[in-house]
């Protein structure tokens, strides 16, 4: 996680000029929590924007990243075609889209590492503690029938 701290100027030849290189760097990261506050120094006032972010990936780069179906072993791909049947099998019973349940990258990530429990699953990207709750037991029960 990266911080960085913006002085707003007030004064009419500086305000445009900063809240422009601001708003240009947002843009160009991913933003995981931002503060201001107002700073009355006695001679100059100002606003203060403090912004803790992430640098943003380019899709190319998230694309790159991923594991692909075809990357898999003949055994990984049994894993993988029994987690999408079992999340298939959860979207029909919910009335739901299969990707609002799980993503198939996510589904050969599972495939490829085999999480043996729920913190081991929790390291694979894109399985919060949110999915954990709902999904976690489920997914290490089919892991480990198999």
């Amino acid at each position: 996680m990266n911080i960085k701290v913006f002085n707003i100027r007030l004064e009419k030849e500086f305000f445009q000029s900063d809240q422009d290189r601001m708003n240009q760097f947002l843009d160009s990261v991913e933003v995981k929590l931002a503060s201001t506050n107002f700073v009355t120094s006695g001679s100059k006032d100002f606003w203060s924007a403090t912004v803790l972010y992430l640098p943003k990936l380019r899709k190319q780069d998230k694309r790159d990243s991923r594991i692909a179906e075809d990357d898999l072993s003949s055994s990984q791909l049994k894993t993988f075609n029994s987690l999408r049947q079992w999340r298939n099998d959860l979207a029909t019973q919910l009335n739901w889209s299969p990707f609002r349940i799980c993503h198939n990258a996510h589904l050969v990530a599972i495939a490829k590492s085999k999480p043996k429990n729920l913190k081991e699953l929790q390291e694979i990207p894109g399985f919060g503690k949110g999915k954990i709750e709902k999904y976690g037991e489920e997914i290490i029960s089919i892991l480990n029938a198999l």
